[in-house]
């Protein structure tokens, strides 16, 4: 499979997270206080809880329910009670579209 559009980059809001589902793969995505997008798997690991209605602080997305934060980057979470990654996957930026393949993940 290829990357598909996952949305505008206009649609995004620095810092707030966006919940978008490609082929069934729900997925948060972030652009940062850096300007840069990211995209991680949208369900924390330590419950069914959606991370796109968290919080992001630097370059981290916290669970509103428990308060793990999983890094953007590498979707490791920072603390418990959350101790599993979720998924990273790989942007790419054509004009004012943001690309996401939901089928492939970073190699952290």
């Amino acid at each position: 499979m290829s990357a598909q559009r996952a949305c505008a980059v206009s649609d995004l809001e620095q810092d707030t997270p966006l919940r978008v589902e490609l082929d069934g793969v729900p997925m948060a995505i972030v652009l940062d206080g850096e300007g840069e997008i990211h995209a991680i798997g949208d369900t924390c690991t330590h419950g069914d809880i959606s991370l796109s209605e968290g919080f992001v602080e630097g370059d981290t997305l916290e669970c509103w329910a428990h308060g793990s934060a999983f890094s953007l980057r590498t979707g490791k979470p920072q603390n418990l009670p959350a101790f599993e990654p979720v998924p990273v996957y790989i942007v790419e930026i054509d004009g004012d579209d943001v690309l996401i393949d939901p089928t492939v993940t970073k190699e952290i």
